[in-house]
């Protein structure tokens, strides 16, 4: 059998096209949690799965990276060892740095809304992916921050200093190349 032209395909299954993708930056996510680099004076370490977040949003839009990150979520509450560190389940979810995780669903969908009002407006460019992605790491942020405070029941400013200030400078890279990636490709 010999396909001459994929574009048929394409047309005509963009849904499913769409399920592969949102699929795979699950699954890339879930990789991500074990690229790790530790940080002195917090329990969180460094990884990939921002970064993975913004490429969702910024690449799937809003429906499709927020069902990415959902798919994510459920992998690692259904017991597959998807989060950082290996880790997996409720307790991950309910614990210190279980806020970072909601944060990366609502994270991919607002950045794919504001990706999807950039490009209907024609003004998508490395700038505008750049201050998305920068919203969208401040939603995970804040979604971890309180859920680090209220858990680990520590004041804000201790939950500051360990849970957002050590990954600020790695989360600028990320989301610069982020952007970058966003900006030069096109699914």
């Amino acid at each position: 059998m010999h396909i001459k032209n994929n574009d048929y395909y394409s047309a005509h299954t963009p849904e499913l096209r769409m399920m592969v993708f949102a699929s795979l930056i699950a699954a890339l996510t879930a990789a991500g949690a074990y690229i790790q680099i530790p940080v002195p004076f917090s329990p969180v370490p460094v990884t990939l799965q921002v970064f993975f977040v913004l490429l969702a949003g910024s690449m799937l839009k809003s429906k499709w990276g927020g069902l990415s990150m959902i798919v994510y979520t459920l992998l690692g509450i259904a017991g597959l060892p998807v989060f950082a560190g290996g880790t997996s389940g409720m307790g991950v979810l309910l614990g210190p740095t279980g806020g970072y995780i909601i944060g990366f669903i609502l994270a991919a969908y607002i950045v794919g809304k504001l990706s999807e009002k950039a490009e209907s407006a024609d003004k998508s460019s490395f700038f505008v992916n750049a201050l998305n992605m920068s919203a969208a790491v401040l939603v995970i942020y804040a979604c971890g921050f309180i859920q680090l405070m209220f858990v680990a029941e520590i004041d804000p400013r201790a939950a500051f200093t360990l849970g957002v200030i050590p990954f600020l400078p790695g989360e600028v890279v990320k989301a610069a190349v982020a952007a970058y990636i966003a900006s030069t490709y096109e699914l």
